[in-house]
């Protein structure tokens, strides 16, 4: 990195603009995306074994989508901070990477403690604390990306990323599979975590820490004045223009009192006044910054954390209000799958509902299968994906690749040999690739260098929304709607991705450089 920087110094444009960005090498780009292996090792955890854990210690399946909630709620408040406070930190570690190794040591220690909740509120309370702390550590590996590489390598960043998510994804899914068969017991009296659970969370531990110990040790990064002089755009306290904002609140206040009437009209489960409460929540805290604004002139001058992401939020560029519909029926689908796919494996293909039965658990570890196949189908994509690009483009190859994961969602309906579920995974796990990776590729040349954290935390907020929904209604319409069958939730999560390869055709891109 030390020579990289040295040349860059030396590249500055004819017209004396902004000094170019030097390429990093291939060995450059993996260190700097390696931590990902380990982040991904646990997030892929909790999406494959929580459900389980969930409801093992006696959690019924209209309980599971509550229990899920706090993860959401937890990304929504602390991804924009971590962002907003990485634009602004500089240590000795560097900008992004005190936050990685933060996060990564917390979330060591959450995942230490999840197979060991003894009841299910523990399990929950446990499940808040690794999702905040992945949060921590992940949030800022985004912007790290687009930090150091110029436009042009950003994508293969990306899809780096996407390849290190797949490979500690596979391997961490099909743990307790792998487990099962070197002798490990798969089976513990009700209420109490099977052994092979319990060692996979201890080995996810163990791989986060080290993987983001690699990365903070073999990289280094660029200090805020050779950011500046890569991208001399507004600084990152620049303060957003805040024109209608007052309208945007009372449009936003007025559909959670509009939602909430509907709630308590149709008598839906009360879980779905979270997403009521979040509308309005928004609705108001616009309209209160507004009425502070009016009050304080000074505000307008001098605004705190909150001031900054309401206003960056507020005036968001427009690629990422595009953007945001493809990632919010993405990320729906994918909490579907997470949430329900045990439950359908273990109803449909095996033919059991008893969580401690020794063929749920067989289902469980299947599940973990499907996940490992559908994360080491991504991680192979991620060399795919840049020919699609090249060949058809960023948007027709995101549209294709979702609608392959689409399909294979839908196809749970009509399936019934568990063995065959794994050739609609190979579609979910080139959906899985290109959501991790070609949004952000899109988004990043349309961001300023100086806002970068920020603006990736606020763009999460379009993957965390997306699975409070899912969170707050999917259990309404199991009930409701489904008759109890959780394989039409992941029905549901087909046709959503479905829909969000159409919204893909209105991102208008940035042009290449």
């Amino acid at each position: 990195m030390t020579s990289s920087l040295q040349a860059s110094r030396h590249g500055t444009h004819p017209a004396g603009g902004a000094i170019a960005r030097p390429e990093l090498s291939f060995r450059q780009i993996w260190n700097m995306c390696f931590g990902f292996l380990g982040i991904q090792f646990g997030f892929a955890l909790q999406t494959a074994d929580v459900s389980r854990i969930f409801q093992t210690l006696g959690a019924s399946l209209e309980q599971i989508p509550l229990l899920w909630v706090a993860a959401p709620i937890t990304g929504l408040i602390v991804q924009p901070i971590i962002g907003h406070c990485s634009d602004r930190t500089w240590t000795r570690l560097g900008r992004r990477r005190p936050y990685f190794l933060a996060g990564a040591l917390l979330a060591t220690l959450a995942l230490l403690w999840m197979p060991n909740a003894g009841t299910l509120w523990m399990a929950a309370i446990a499940l808040w604390l690794m999702d905040a702390t992945f949060n921590v550590a992940m949030e800022p590996f985004r912007a790290f990306v687009a930090d150091q590489l110029p436009v042009r390598q950003r994508p293969l960043g990306y899809l780096v990323q996407s390849f290190f998510i797949g490979t500690g994804a596979v391997i961490a899914s099909m743990l307790p599979w792998i487990l099962t068969h070197l002798g490990v017991s798969n089976v513990a009296p009700p209420g109490v975590i099977p052994d092979t659970v319990k060692y996979a969370f201890y080995a996810g531990g163990a791989a986060l820490l080290g993987a983001v110990l690699w990365t903070v040790a073999s990289t280094r990064e660029y200090p805020p004045e050779q950011l500046r002089a890569f991208d001399p755009a507004p600084d990152a306290d620049a303060l957003p223009a805040l024109h209608g904002i007052w309208r945007n609140g009372a449009a936003w206040l007025l559909a959670g009192g509009v939602a909430a009437w509907l709630i308590q009209r149709y008598r839906l489960r009360d879980e779905v006044y979270l997403l009521a409460a979040g509308l309005a929540l928004y609705g108001l805290l616009l309209l209160g910054y507004n009425l502070a604004l009016k009050l304080r002139p000074a505000l307008n001058r001098q605004r705190g954390l909150l001031g900054h992401v309401l206003g960056d939020l507020h005036a968001m560029p427009a690629a990422m209000r595009q953007l945001a519909w493809v990632q919010l029926f993405s990320w729906f689908a994918l909490f579907a799958m997470w949430i329900y796919a045990t439950a359908t494996v273990a109803q449909m293909q095996y033919g059991v509902t008893d969580a401690h039965s020794a063929r749920y658990n067989e289902a469980a570890n299947w599940v973990g299968v499907l996940f490992g196949v559908y994360n080491g189908c991504a991680a192979l994509a991620a060399f795919a994906i840049p020919w699609m690009v090249r060949r058809w483009g960023l948007r027709a190859s995101h549209l294709l690749n979702l609608w392959l994961g689409g399909a294979g969602l839908l196809a749970f309906l009509f399936i019934r040999d568990p063995h065959w579920l794994l050739l609609p995974m190979l579609g979910v796990g080139f959906a899985w690739a290109s959501i991790l990776s070609l949004p952000y590729a899109m988004l990043s040349d349309n961001l300023p260098a100086a806002k970068m954290g920020v603006y990736m935390g606020i763009f999460n907020f379009f993957i965390v929304i997306p699975q409070l929904v899912a969170a707050s209604v999917l259990g309404e319409l199991l009930k409701r709607c489904f008759h109890g069958q959780p394989v039409w939730a992941l029905a549901t999560g087909g046709a959503s991705l479905l829909v969000a390869g159409l919204c893909t055709l209105r991102v208008r891109l940035a042009e290449p450089p």
